[in-house]
């Protein structure tokens, strides 16, 4: 599942770049830092189990592709900076990433909205402390991989060119996230990024 995803957007990516250089395209790149912000351990219920997945920085690389008046393709990794532990005792860290449709309408000539809406995955990481090998690589942790929905909000601020700074959010609902006190989470941050043929 996870190869034909990939498989798709990079056919996708570059069906987009052919189209390209026939159009005025824009590419914008960024990276940002945020916080991450889900129920917490108290506030857990049902099948939820009573651990708080926010908490700590999480670094984000995102990046877009803008062709047909401001709409295009996107995506976005962002991850906690440093472990944290479940129950107090096994380390975890999460990750999310997504690819999602943006539509970025210019707001005067220094400024952007910039709309997100698609699809990814939360990977969270539980380290065990044992390696394990196979044929291609050695892990120290176990995977639990849940699908997401993602829907976003930013205002590209352009300060010196096409430099831009972009406060942000990102509201992700995750697919049977047990290990954690409910399946929605917020990501709010900032970003500085660049944007070409702009």
């Amino acid at each position: 599942m996870r190869k034909a995803a990939l498989i798709v957007f990079f056919l996708g990516t570059l069906l987009l770049l052919a189209s390209a250089a026939q159009a005025q395209a824009q590419l914008d790149a960024a990276f940002g830092v945020s916080g991450l912000k889900g129920t917490s351990a108290v506030d857990a219920s049902g099948n939820f189990f009573p651990q708080d997945v926010g908490g700590g920085v999480f670094p984000t690389f995102s990046g877009d592709f803008l062709l047909f008046k401001h709409v295009g393709l996107g995506g976005e990794v962002s991850w906690r900076a440093t472990r944290n532990l479940s129950q107090g005792f096994l380390p975890f860290r999460p990750i999310f990433y997504d690819f999602n449709a943006v539509f970025a309408p210019p707001l005067g000539k220094r400024a952007a909205a910039e709309l997100t809406a698609g699809l990814g995955g939360e990977s969270v990481r539980f380290y065990q402390g044992v390696f394990t090998c196979s044929f291609f690589s050695c892990t120290d942790f176990v995977s639990s991989n849940h699908l997401l929905w993602e829907l976003g909000a930013g205002l590209r601020l352009y300060t010196w060119h096409n430099v831009f700074v972009r406060p942000e959010a990102r509201f992700y609902w995750i697919r049977h996230n047990a290990e954690f006190s409910s399946n929605h989470a917020t990501r709010l941050g900032a970003s500085i990024g660049y944007s070409f043929g702009r």
